[in-house]
């Protein structure tokens, strides 16, 4: 599978990662708290997608994005959380 195109959008409180395959679509959602850190509320992966990385594929977009801004991440998503848990190379930006 070739690499999706993961889009973001971002609000005053928030933001977005998404991406759609063959009419499918994913998205990781976040939530600002203050200006240091981002929470991660939400990852969706459709059944249609899932086993392909696409979940994990948008977590390390919020993980570039994280890093980028020097902001920490709290993984409230059980998804995400059990990624972070798997990669202890991400714990520079785990809060």
């Amino acid at each position: 599978m070739a690499e999706p195109e993961i889009k973001h959008s971002e609000s005053d409180s928030g933001g977005v990662f998404q991406t759609t395959i063959d009419g499918h679509k994913a998205e990781m959602t976040y939530s600002k708290a203050g200006t240091t850190v981002m929470i991660i509320d939400h990852t969706g992966v459709p059944e249609a997608l899932g086993g392909q990385g696409v979940g994990l594929q948008l977590v390390e977009a919020g993980i570039a994005l994280a890093r980028e801004r020097g902001l920490k991440i709290m993984p409230l998503c059980p998804f995400a959380k059990a990624q972070f848990e798997k990669h202890p190379e991400w714990k520079d930006v785990l809060r």
